[in-house]
């Protein structure tokens, strides 16, 4: 629009030939002129920070952080025997540390660089140990070194995720490689696919805060591990009983507390749509803890402790990636489905299949990332995300496809090079002392 529009084709006697009404015209027009000039120059304008939203992404942060120390590491150290309670407690911690390296160092840039003539599949290393990132660089309303922080504290979760599905039976050292080797080769591409404009985000896959990236990868690979390194010893004669569940419930609890920031906080700002993302991310969490309490009360008789803390992880997994595109509503069902389907796939289909995943990685991590992703295409709702319409339930199938191939792929290529090289399990003496003794010479009191 131009000022000369403005001007009434009619022409009176007051001032410049203009009518009353042509003066009032002219003055209500200039208003709106000049309110959309300074809409459209905002507009244009450089992204700016945004204390509040840089406020809340650093709590998130710190949640998201807290979900492996202590929550993972409480959650998957009280299911184990107690003789593998140290060994299993180390990995989250020491995944935690490894992970920040990688990420620092290249993790960071194959996600969320661009990759040039390799974009669709990977970023670049224009990013490398974070060249070119200082205090003033900003992502959206945040700085760019927060983001990248919360990032880092998905690509710690994810590997550490997988542990659970080898627990009790793997070397430490071998697993530490698998871990960095995975991180580069498998968790940054996928992220970068999703979220950082790889070919799964032009396809307009829907994963708000990682059903895809983070749950069916560390799922998969898990299921992956569990079958290359093979079953524990005694599995399925001896006592394999949890050694304290109240350390379980304490861990379960810190998880679902930091998956407010896991999820909420893939919003990237401190705005109307976190807010969806938190009550629905409770809602689910909620109706899949009693959806998976209420199917193992019918089917085996009593409600466990460790039944309802599992559904209520199966809900936070399958909500992720539909926290940021569904209403409560929606996320109410998605809950109720996790809870009843992941208890079916820990309880029934490892026993069905033969395969021992140790705390059920798959059974909850990779199962209900299927269901939650997939039901974001049916339950998506524009009224809360706009980015959700057209959203297709074909669409998060491929999503899925593209994620379980690669993972599977590659994640067993990487353990076979590494079984190859150092091996992969303990002597059968050393897994029957326990890892503790045996990989780190320490033991629970």
């Amino acid at each position: 629009m131009k000022f000369t529009d403005i001007l009434p084709s009619r022409a009176g006697p007051i001032g410049l030939g203009l009518t009353a009404s042509g003066l009032f015209t002219v003055l209500a027009t200039a208003m709106a002129y000049a309110q959309e000039t300074t809409t459209e120059v905002v507009a244009e304008a450089e992204p700016t920070l945004s204390a509040g939203d840089t406020a809340w992404m650093l709590t998130s942060t710190a949640l998201v952080l807290m979900m492996t120390i202590p929550g993972l590491a409480l959650f998957y150290g009280g299911m184990v025997r107690k003789k593998n309670v140290l060994a299993t407690v180390m990995q989250s911690f020491a995944i935690t540390c490894a992970m920040t390296i990688v990420w620092f160092v290249v993790g960071y840039s194959i996600a969320f660089t661009d990759g040039g003539s390799m974009n669709a599949y990977m970023g670049g290393f224009s990013a490398f140990m974070h060249s070119g990132v200082g205090v003033d660089s900003l992502s959206g309303t945040i700085p760019e070194y927060v983001f990248s922080m919360f990032q880092m504290t998905f690509a710690i979760i994810t590997p550490a995720l997988i542990t659970g599905a080898f627990a009790e039976r793997m070397k430490f050292s071998a697993m530490l490689i698998f871990m960095v080797l995975w991180s580069i080769i498998v968790y940054s591409p996928i992220a970068h696919w999703v979220w950082g404009g790889g070919f799964l985000s032009d396809a307009g896959v829907l994963d708000f805060a990682g059903g895809t990236v983070v749950h069916i990868n560390a799922g998969v690979a898990g299921l992956v591990c569990a079958l290359v390194i093979g079953k524990r010893k005694g599995f399925g004669s001896a006592n394999m009983a949890p050694h304290d569940l109240t350390w379980s419930v304490t861990g379960a609890a810190l998880l679902w507390v930091g998956w407010f920031g896991f999820n909420a906080g893939s919003e990237l700002a401190a705005d109307g749509l976190a807010g969806a993302a938190m009550m629905n991310t409770q809602v689910a969490t909620a109706a899949a803890a009693l959806a998976w309490m209420f199917a193992e009360w019918i089917i085996a008789g009593k409600p466990s402790v460790l039944g309802i803390i599992s559904g209520a992880v199966a809900g936070l997994v399958a909500v992720t990636p539909a926290s940021g595109f569904v209403n409560p509503t929606g996320a109410l069902i998605v809950g109720i489905v996790a809870g009843v389907v992941c208890y079916w796939g820990a309880a029934h289909l490892k026993k069905m299949l033969g395969y021992d995943d140790s705390l059920d990685a798959f059974g909850v991590h990779g199962i209900g990332g299927i269901v939650g992703a997939l039901l974001t295409g049916v339950f998506a709702d524009p009224a809360i995300n706009s980015a959700g319409e057209g959203a297709s339930i074909v669409t998060q199938f491929y999503g899925i496809i593209a994620t379980i191939v690669w993972t599977a792929v590659a994640s067993f290529v990487i353990l076979m090079v590494i079984k190859a090289v150092i091996g992969l399990r303990p002597s059968d003496a050393e897994e029957q002392e326990g890892l503790d003794i045996a990989l780190h010479g320490e033991s629970v009191a």
